[in-house]
C-alpha cells in the first residue's frame, strides 16, 4: 500500500477561464500546471498519484502521466467524477451540466484510496514547502483528525475578476470554521471585498487565512464525505442546476460537529492560480522564475 496518495481535482469546467485550464501550457517545455505539483509532491515523498477527471479528459490523463510516473515508481490512479457515482435515488435534472462540486469529486475516489492522502486543485501552485509540510502531517495523522495548508487571502486573489475562497478561523492551531465566501474581488483603493451580496462589497481582511483545498485527510474520512453528501442531495431544491457539495463545507459541518479535529499547517510558499485566462500569462511568468531560480531543473521531467 502507498503511504500517502495526492489526490488532484481536475474535473472542473473551466467555466471562467474560457477552456479547459487543467491541460493549458505554463511551463517552457509546454508543462501545465499541475505537473508542477505532481514534482513537489513525489519529493516531499508521496508515491501515489489519483487524478479527479471527466470521462473526456482520462483517457490524455493516462497517456501524459504513466510513463513519467513509472519511471519515479510512483503509483498512478484515475477517478472519473460523473452523475453515476450519485446515489440510485437520486435523480439529475436533465438540463444540469455541472459537476456537484469538489466534496463529490473526492468522493469518487473513495474505492481507490486506503492510505492518508492530500487533496489540491489542478490549477492551483501550492509550492513544494507546502507538499513537504503536508506530507510530514499525514504521517502521523489518525481517524478523526485532518489537516489544512492555510494561505493569506491577500496572496491568492485575483486582479482579473473575483474568485470564491474558504475564508478560515483557526484557535490554538486547529481549524475552527471555513466559510466558502464567493465573488472576492480587489478594489480600486487596494481593498479586499466580499461582493456576492453587496456591489459595494463586505471589507474582508487580507490578512485572514484562506483554503486554498489543499487538505490532508485519513481515508476514514470517506464516511463523513459519504453522509455529508448523502444530506446534500436530500436537500437539493428540486430542478437546482449550479448548487455544489464543497469540500469546505463538509470540513466545517464535521468541525462543529465535533466528528473531526483540523490541524492549520503554515507555509512561506507561494500561492498563484490560473482563474481566469488573462492570469495564463502571469503563471508562465512565475514558473519561468522558479526555473531560472533554480527551484525547479530545466527540464521537469
Amino acid at each position: 500500500m502507498a503511504k500517502a496518495s495526492l489526490v488532484i481535482m481536475a474535473a472542473g469546467m473551466g467555466s471562467r477561464y474560457g477552456g479547459v485550464k487543467q491541460i493549458a501550457g505554463v511551463g517552457p517545455g509546454g508543462e501545465i500546471l499541475m505537473e508542477y505539483a505532481i514534482f513537489d509532491a513525489i519529493r516531499a515523498g508521496f508515491d501515489k498519484i489519483v487524478f479527479i477527471v471527466t470521462a473526456e479528459l482520462e483517457a490524455g490523463i493516462r497517456e501524459k502521466f504513466q510513463p513519467v510516473l513509472a519511471k519515479k515508481g510512483v503509483e498512478l490512479a484515475v477517478a472519473v467524477q460523473s452523475y453515476d457515482s450519485l446515489p440510485d435515488w437520486f435523480t439529475v435534472p436533465a438540463e444540469r451540466v455541472k459537476p456537484y462540486g469538489t466534496g463529490h469529486a473526492v468522493f469518487c475516489t473513495k474505492e481507490l484510496i486506503r492510505e492518508p492522502f492530500a487533496v489540491i486543485n489542478a490549477d492551483d501552485y501550492y509550492g513544494a514547502d507546502g507538499f513537504r509540510t503536508i506530507f510530514e502531517n499525514l504521517m502521523t495523522l489518525e481517524p478523526g483528525k485532518a489537516s489544512m495548508v492555510g494561505y493569506r487571502l491577500k496572496n491568492t486573489v485575483s486582479e482579473n475578476g473575483t474568485v470564491t475562497r474558504g475564508v478560515c478561523t483557526a484557535e490554538n492551531g486547529l481549524l475552527k470554521t471555513v466559510t466558502e465566501t464567493f465573488k472576492i474581488g480587489v478594489f480600486p483603493d487596494g481593498s479586499i471585498r466580499d461582493t456576492a451580496d453587496d456591489p459595494d462589497g463586505r471589507v474582508l481582511d487580507p490578512e485572514s487565512v484562506v483554503s486554498m483545498n489543499f487538505w490532508g485527510f485519513h481515508p476514514s474520512v470517506f464516511e463523513e464525505l459519504g453522509q455529508f453528501l448523502t444530506d446534500f442531495l436530500h436537500n437539493l431544491p428540486e430542478g437546482n442546476l449550479k448548487s455544489e457539495c464543497l469540500l469546505p463545507g463538509m470540513v466545517d459541518a464535521n468541525i462543529q460537529s465535533g466528528k473531526l479535529s483540523v490541524s492549520v499547517l503554515h507555509t512561506d510558499a507561494r500561492w498563484f492560480g490560473m482563474t481566469y485566462a488573462a492570469d495564463h500569462e502571469m503563471v508562465q511568468q512565475e514558473i519561468a522564475a522558479l526555473h531560472e531560480s533554480g527551484v525547479y531543473p530545466e527540464k521537469l521531467w
